[in-house]
Protein backbone atom coordinates (compact mmCIF):
# COMPACT_ATOMS: atom_id res chain seq x y z
CA UNK A 1 0.00 0.00 0.00
CA UNK A 2 1.07 3.43 -0.98
CA UNK A 3 1.59 6.21 1.96
CA UNK A 4 -1.44 7.89 0.17
CA UNK A 5 -3.33 4.83 0.18
CA UNK A 6 -2.56 4.13 4.23
CA UNK A 7 -3.04 7.64 5.50
CA UNK A 8 -6.63 7.91 3.31
CA UNK A 9 -7.33 4.35 4.91
CA UNK A 10 -8.02 5.83 7.93
CA UNK A 11 -11.28 7.31 7.12
CA UNK A 12 -12.44 4.38 5.80
CA UNK A 13 -15.36 4.58 8.56
CA UNK A 14 -16.40 7.48 6.63
CA UNK A 15 -17.43 5.09 3.17
CA UNK A 16 -21.09 4.59 3.00
CA UNK A 17 -24.34 6.51 3.19
CA UNK A 18 -25.39 8.73 5.79
CA UNK A 19 -28.53 10.38 7.03
CA UNK A 20 -27.58 13.82 8.59
CA UNK A 21 -29.65 15.71 11.29
CA UNK A 22 -29.42 17.98 13.49
CA UNK A 23 -31.97 21.28 14.95
CA UNK A 24 -33.16 22.43 11.60
CA UNK A 25 -30.87 20.44 9.83
CA UNK A 26 -31.37 17.28 7.46
CA UNK A 27 -29.86 15.67 3.95
CA UNK A 28 -27.61 12.76 3.22
CA UNK A 29 -24.36 12.42 2.42
CA UNK A 30 -22.42 9.79 0.30
CA UNK A 31 -18.41 8.87 0.99
CA UNK A 32 -17.13 6.41 -1.63
CA UNK A 33 -13.65 5.80 -3.21
CA UNK A 34 -11.85 7.31 -6.45
CA UNK A 35 -11.39 4.92 -8.96
CA UNK A 36 -7.80 3.92 -8.65
CA UNK A 37 -8.15 4.99 -4.57
CA UNK A 38 -6.59 8.82 -4.70
CA UNK A 39 -8.91 10.36 -3.40
CA UNK A 40 -11.77 9.80 -0.85
CA UNK A 41 -15.28 11.72 -2.62
CA UNK A 42 -18.04 12.81 -0.73
CA UNK A 43 -21.74 13.60 -2.51
CA UNK A 44 -23.60 16.02 0.31
CA UNK A 45 -27.06 17.77 0.20
CA UNK A 46 -27.96 19.30 3.08
CA UNK A 47 -30.96 21.66 4.18
CA UNK A 48 -30.74 23.63 6.90
CA UNK A 49 -33.59 25.55 7.93
CA UNK A 50 -34.10 26.16 4.20
CA UNK A 51 -31.15 26.29 3.25
CA UNK A 52 -29.87 23.85 0.88
CA UNK A 53 -26.15 23.23 0.24
CA UNK A 54 -25.11 20.52 -2.21
CA UNK A 55 -21.56 19.11 -3.31
CA UNK A 56 -18.76 17.26 -3.91
CA UNK A 57 -16.12 17.00 -2.24
CA UNK A 58 -12.61 15.24 -3.42
CA UNK A 59 -10.07 14.41 -0.24
CA UNK A 60 -6.54 13.60 -0.45
CA UNK A 61 -3.07 13.68 0.61
CA UNK A 62 -1.22 16.14 0.69
CA UNK A 63 2.57 15.08 0.28
CA UNK A 64 4.44 18.16 1.91
CA UNK A 65 2.23 18.53 5.11
CA UNK A 66 0.83 14.64 5.39
CA UNK A 67 -2.56 15.88 5.93
CA UNK A 68 -5.72 15.03 4.80
CA UNK A 69 -6.76 18.06 2.77
CA UNK A 70 -10.13 18.69 0.76
CA UNK A 71 -11.78 21.25 -1.42
CA UNK A 72 -15.53 21.22 -1.55
CA UNK A 73 -17.22 22.47 -4.82
CA UNK A 74 -20.51 23.46 -4.41
CA UNK A 75 -23.59 23.49 -6.72
CA UNK A 76 -23.62 28.04 -5.61
CA UNK A 77 -19.99 27.90 -6.98
CA UNK A 78 -18.40 28.43 -3.59
CA UNK A 79 -15.39 26.20 -2.89
CA UNK A 80 -13.82 25.87 0.63
CA UNK A 81 -11.13 24.13 2.19
CA UNK A 82 -10.69 21.86 4.97
CA UNK A 83 -8.77 19.26 7.17
CA UNK A 84 -9.67 15.54 8.10
CA UNK A 85 -8.49 13.92 11.12
CA UNK A 86 -9.83 10.93 12.67
CA UNK A 87 -8.10 10.02 16.25
CA UNK A 88 -9.87 6.74 17.80
CA UNK A 89 -13.46 7.61 17.56
CA UNK A 90 -13.21 11.31 17.09
CA UNK A 91 -13.44 12.91 13.64
CA UNK A 92 -12.60 16.51 13.47
CA UNK A 93 -12.91 18.42 10.20
CA UNK A 94 -10.78 21.86 10.00
CA UNK A 95 -12.43 24.35 8.35
CA UNK A 96 -8.63 25.91 6.55
CA UNK A 97 -6.51 24.97 8.39
CA UNK A 98 -5.53 23.35 11.75
CA UNK A 99 -6.13 24.72 14.60
CA UNK A 100 -8.71 26.72 13.27
CA UNK A 101 -11.31 28.31 15.60
CA UNK A 102 -13.93 26.57 12.77
CA UNK A 103 -14.09 22.83 12.99
CA UNK A 104 -16.89 19.86 13.26
CA UNK A 105 -15.63 17.03 15.61
CA UNK A 106 -17.95 14.32 16.41
CA UNK A 107 -17.75 11.02 17.72
CA UNK A 108 -18.29 7.53 16.55
CA UNK A 109 -20.37 4.92 18.22
CA UNK A 110 -18.60 1.87 19.02
CA UNK A 111 -20.27 -0.07 15.89
CA UNK A 112 -18.77 3.38 13.83
CA UNK A 113 -22.78 3.64 12.72
CA UNK A 114 -23.54 6.54 13.93
CA UNK A 115 -21.57 9.90 14.39
CA UNK A 116 -22.66 12.54 16.74
CA UNK A 117 -21.48 16.04 16.87
CA UNK A 118 -21.67 19.81 16.22
CA UNK A 119 -19.64 22.65 13.54
CA UNK A 120 -18.77 25.35 15.97
CA UNK A 121 -17.18 28.78 15.28
CA UNK A 122 -16.20 31.93 17.01
CA UNK A 123 -19.83 33.77 17.87
CA UNK A 124 -22.01 30.28 16.29
CA UNK A 125 -22.20 26.50 15.40
CA UNK A 126 -24.77 23.78 15.02
CA UNK A 127 -25.25 20.10 16.14
CA UNK A 128 -24.81 17.54 13.03
CA UNK A 129 -25.47 14.09 13.47
CA UNK A 130 -24.83 11.13 11.05
CA UNK A 131 -26.26 7.81 11.15
CA UNK A 132 -25.09 5.44 8.37
CA UNK A 133 -27.98 3.80 6.18
CA UNK A 134 -26.18 1.93 3.43
CA UNK A 135 -22.81 0.17 3.92
CA UNK A 136 -20.20 0.60 1.20
CA UNK A 137 -20.10 -2.39 -1.65
CA UNK A 138 -17.55 -4.65 -1.04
Amino acid sequence: MTTTANALHSLEPLVGTWIIDGPGLSGTARYEWMDGGGFLVQHVELDSDGEITRGVEYIGLHAESGELRSHFFGAKGEILEYIYQLTGDTLTIWYGGVGSPAKFVGTFDAGRGRNTGAWQWPGGGYESNMTRVEEPAR
